[in-house]
């Protein structure tokens, strides 16, 4: 009977073991998980500084294209430049502009009153990091 008593209280004390570990291992998953989630400013202030940092935050094929009036040209790796003014760095005195932020996007746009000139980008959180994911250029 002493045996049969130890075996289950060994047994009790193992399975309590590994179900607290479990129990604190999901617990840092979960804390991890919604820690990680990038920064959108910091993001975006490396995206216009750091052109190989861009490269690799572009999700090609990226959706839009680039309009000027004549040809539509849709984007690729080799014929999209490199973005380096910031929305808020953007000359107003020249150039309307308007930005929309929520958790999970960002959409900027950059206009000239009345001149067919436009252009509107799209930046998007995918499993935690922040990626351009459209991007339209028009100028007639």
């Amino acid at each position: 009977m002493k045996y049969f008593q130890f075996k289950a209280i060994l047994i009790l004390i193992i399975v309590f073991t590994f179900s607290c570990k479990s129990s604190k291992e999901f617990t840092n998953d979960l804390n991890e998980t919604t820690s990680t989630i990038e920064d959108f400013d910091k993001f975006y202030d490396k995206f216009h500084a750091d052109s190989v940092f861009q490269s690799t935050r572009i999700k090609f094929p990226l959706e839009g294209l680039r309009y000027d009036g004549v040809e539509e040209t849709h984007w690729t790796k080799e014929n999209f430049g490199f973005l380096s003014t910031r929305i808020y760095d953007v000359d107003t005195n020249e150039y309307k502009t308007s930005y929309k932020k929520s958790k999970d996007e960002f959409i900027e746009k950059v206009w000239i009153e009345d001149s067919g000139f436009w252009c509107e980008y799209k930046f998007k959180l995918i499993k935690n990091k922040w990626y351009l994911i459209s991007a339209v250029e028009q100028d007639l």
